[in-house]
């Protein structure tokens, strides 16, 4: 079924040399949220597989057939790198919500270990009517502290991830990192961290290796695309090459996310990221 995906893929590694201390040893979790489109979901893991990726990611897990993603994973030798617990709405920003957002939390806990998966990410949510953005971040914190526990117990971390409001998510209360570190600082857990990434970093902020190395301690799981247009890396302005370089440097070992939709089609960007960087 998935012969043409395949062909000349199947040992595609995504793992840079080696003996090149320059070049960052890449993992990549695709997303099949943005990847396979035309494809029902469980094919696309198949897909991703066939094309030599061992892991994935997706959104969240309402309406998924968690069954039959934890059984394809398992025969086709398929992590889940992380998956969306806690979307926009409702906002985790609101207290009236926190009571949904633990009990939420507990859920996804146990789909996680369902999938063996480590990480979920959580968003803060969009601007919540007559709040501060000081208070709606406040907000956050308290959420993410009454969700600590919970997720220790369980060894499961949860990713925080800001986005970027001048492209993507006009409205959000949380972007760039700043104000990412400072939240996951004070909730102060190593099973609470950023989900870094870069794509949302760049158009918020910029200075993405600078910014990397005031944050790294916080720093749970990294997610990639280029920009302009959300591709993937190799597409843009964005030089990722140094970007690995730099994280190679700090430590970061974890999967890279490919949250990108691919430029042309998913052959040409499997061809791209094999050469890349």
């Amino acid at each position: 079924m998935f012969i043409t995906q395949s062909l000349c893929l199947a040992t595609l590694a995504f793992i840079a040399p080696t003996n090149n201390e320059d070049v960052f040893p890449e993992t990549y979790a695709v997303n099949v949220e943005m990847w396979w489109r035309n494809l029902p979901f469980i094919d696309r893991i198949h897909a991703a597989a066939d094309a030599g990726f061992t892991k994935i990611e997706f959104w969240p897990w309402q309406g998924k057939d968690i069954d039959a993603i934890a059984k394809v994973c398992k025969e086709r030798s398929i992590e889940v790198a992380q998956f969306t617990a806690w979307g926009f709405v409702p906002g985790m920003n609101d207290p009236k919500n926190h009571k949904q957002f633990v009990e939420k939390i507990k859920k996804s806990c146990e789909i996680a270990k369902q999938l063996n998966c480590k990480r979920m990410t959580v968003v803060g949510g969009n601007n919540q009517p007559n709040m501060t953005q000081e208070e709606m971040h406040q907000n956050i914190i308290d959420g993410l502290t009454l969700a600590k526990p919970i997720v220790e117990k369980a060894g499961v971390m949860l990713i925080l991830e800001p986005m970027n409001i001048r492209v993507d998510h006009k409205g959000h209360c949380l972007y760039g990192s700043e104000d990412a570190v400072r939240i996951c600082r004070e909730v102060n857990s190593p099973m609470i961290k950023i989900n870094w990434d870069l794509y949302h970093m760049q158009i918020s902020e910029g200075d993405l290796c600078g910014r990397l190395r005031d944050g790294f301690d916080q720093v749970g799981y990294i997610q990639v695309a280029d920009h302009p247009g959300r591709h993937e890396p190799g597409t843009g302005e964005i030089y990722y090459p140094r970007v690995y370089k730099e994280l190679k440097r700090l430590g970061y070992t974890g999967p890279i996310g490919l949250e990108c939709s691919p430029a042309a089609d998913e052959t040409s960007a499997i061809a791209r990221l094999k050469d890349f960087p």
